[in-house]
């Protein structure tokens, strides 16, 4: 994919590009995942148009987040790309990425339908913002998976010793901000009206800290429709990205 850049309100924006005919797909990734992460799930989804994976602010080759940054931020980059390439969009939304395209299709009505998976409404993790603020990044990551995500100790010493800490370093930088920015967003508009799909992992379904947000997107869209990715959790895009972007790719062809 190649690489491509546009500029919101002064501050640059990656992301990576495929061309093709159709109806444009932007996949926009949470928190402690890049563009690069999806590229896997997006060559699964087996669409021969045109796919956009945007880096959100801090991450990849993207500028920072800024002193105002907030949720509404986010919406107004993704709305850039939007003016960037086009109109009938397709957006694919991962945990808070899901709920970033969620709100800018019930703004814009350039986009056509949205599928997201995990996507989470506050309040969410907000107590470990303040130490997740205060930490360099190993501990950034460790307070993720310890505090918010209950990974057990052992296999998150196992974790740090593999390539992917030093990735997972890197995504930690803007999580503090990410999710104040989170609990700190309220929908100003009506999402009733979107044309959404959701996919939410087996193992999040009732259980905190995903469970309960997704409830509450879900809830929030009572037309959308529910698949559950049977033996995953919140990382099927990493555990096996193959499957995830089958799945998309499913949902898509359903609403064409």
């Amino acid at each position: 994919m190649e690489s491509r850049i546009i500029y919101s309100s002064g501050v640059r924006l990656h992301a990576l590009w495929r061309s093709g005919d159709g109806p444009a797909i932007i996949i926009v990734a949470g928190a402690m995942a890049d563009a690069a992460d999806f590229v896997p799930v997006a060559q699964a989804i087996g669409y021969d148009g045109p796919i956009l994976i945007i880096n959100r602010r801090g991450r990849g080759d993207s500028g920072p987040q800024g002193t105002d940054y907030d949720l509404f931020t986010e919406v107004g980059d993704l709305r850039a790309w939007i003016d960037e390439i086009g109109e009938s969009i397709i957006l694919v939304g991962w945990s808070m990425g899901g709920t970033i395209a969620l709100e800018t299709a019930a703004r814009d009505s350039r986009v056509t339908s949205v599928i997201a998976y995990d996507p989470v409404l506050p309040p969410f993790a907000g107590e470990a913002v303040p130490a997740l603020a205060a930490a360099n990044l190993d501990e950034r990551v460790v307070i993720l998976n310890r505090d918010i995500s209950e990974m057990p100790a052992d296999e998150i010493a196992a974790l740090r010793e593999t390539p992917a800490w030093r990735h997972l370093r890197g995504l930690a930088a803007p999580l503090a901000a990410e999710l104040e920015a989170l609990n700190s967003f309220s929908t100003t508009a009506d999402w009733r009206s979107i044309d959404a799909s959701f996919l939410v992992g087996e193992y999040c379904r009732g259980e905190p800290p995903y469970g309960p947000a997704f409830e509450r997107a879900s809830a929030a869209v009572p037309s959308a429709d529910v698949t559950v990715l049977e033996g995953h959790g919140h990382l099927a895009h990493a555990k096996d990205p193959e499957f995830l972007g089958t799945q998309i790719g499913r949902l898509l062809r359903s609403k064409r």
